[in-house]
């Protein structure tokens, strides 16, 4: 999934793996990271804009993603944090600013409380920080609400179980993608010629042998860590409070990720975290409205 445009794909070794990253731009590092059913080309609005504000700014495929390595296991919060602590020092950067999408913010958060050194900003969009997320899940879950963040998020429990979940998700050419995109979407994107364009790559991504698997396998580390000691350990290690700047980007119509628990990640930053909402905007602000988007990334990355 090499597509080309005005940036530069290249491998990258990190971790003990190969990361596939399109690269754009001169300037103190930005790393893009992508979320559950994305992949490199999730940024391309973002690629381009940022390098003319001036940023080095790179789109990684994660572990198990696109033309990255896909090995049988890795998918765990420990791993996945040193694999883009090693993409930084790969890149030959002393630090760098993490902006992660979805899954790729929750990332970002893990990173940013176990490799604080090389982080220079946290970035989510419809991203949450994991003990945030569990936090609403649960207590959501006990108090048996209609509208929760447990029911937003059906999809994760639906991963839990063997194979079923990767025919789910790559029947019919990976459809299943296209639901979930337009189900997450504001109405004023999914009428537009983009929204067809996305969907179709976001779709051919999936199919590319190994990830359907490999991309549950996040999912499946999350439910299951929560019965195990590494698990508690991992807890237990996101209790730090992050040091660095954060901004939160959310779409006012994302059915994932609810406002409570943006406001619950802010426990886990010692200075004030910055929230932006997007009218109109569903669960992929960085593609639905990315002029928009990249205003308020770049006013904070210019602070």
């Amino acid at each position: 999934m090499r597509l080309d445009g005005p940036w530069v794909h290249r491998d990258v070794h990190a971790n003990g793996i190969r990361l596939h990253v399109a690269e754009a731009g001169e300037g103190p590092l930005v790393l893009l990271l992508h979320g559950f059913a994305g992949f490199w080309w999730t940024w391309r609005h973002q690629l381009n804009a940022l390098a003319d504000a001036g940023y080095r700014t790179v789109a990684v495929d994660l572990r198990g993603y696109g033309d990255s390595d896909k090995p049988p296991r890795g998918y765990d919060g420990w791993t996945l944090a040193g694999d883009i602590g090693g993409l930084v020092k790969a890149l030959g950067a002393p630090r760098a600013h993490l902006v992660g999408h979805a899954w790729g913010g929750t990332l970002a958060w893990t990173v940013a409380a176990l490799h604080p050194r090389l982080v220079h900003s946290v970035t989510t969009i419809a991203g949450a920080h994991p003990l945030a997320l569990r936090r609403e899940i649960f207590r959501t879950v006990l108090r048996r609400k209609a509208n929760n963040q447990a029911r937003a998020l059906g999809h994760v429990f639906r991963a839990q179980v063997p194979i079923a979940p990767e025919r789910w998700l790559t029947r019919d050419d990976a459809a299943t993608v296209e639901t979930l995109m337009r189900n997450g979407s504001g109405p004023q994107w999914t009428d537009t010629a983009d929204f067809a364009n996305a969907v179709a790559r976001h779709r051919s991504a999936m199919m590319v042998r190994g990830v359907a698997h490999s991309a549950l396998e996040y999912y499946r580390w999350a439910g299951r860590a929560q019965l195990r000691s590494e698990g508690r350990r991992f807890s237990e290690a996101m209790q730090r409070r992050i040091t660095v700047p954060v901004l939160q980007i959310a779409g006012a119509l994302d059915p994932c990720l609810l406002p409570r628990t943006l406001k619950a990640c802010e426990k886990w930053a010692t200075e004030p975290v910055r929230t932006r909402t997007l009218d109109g905007v569903g669960h992929f602000p960085q593609q639905e409205a990315p002029v928009a988007t990249n205003r308020v990334l770049t006013e904070f990355l210019n602070r």
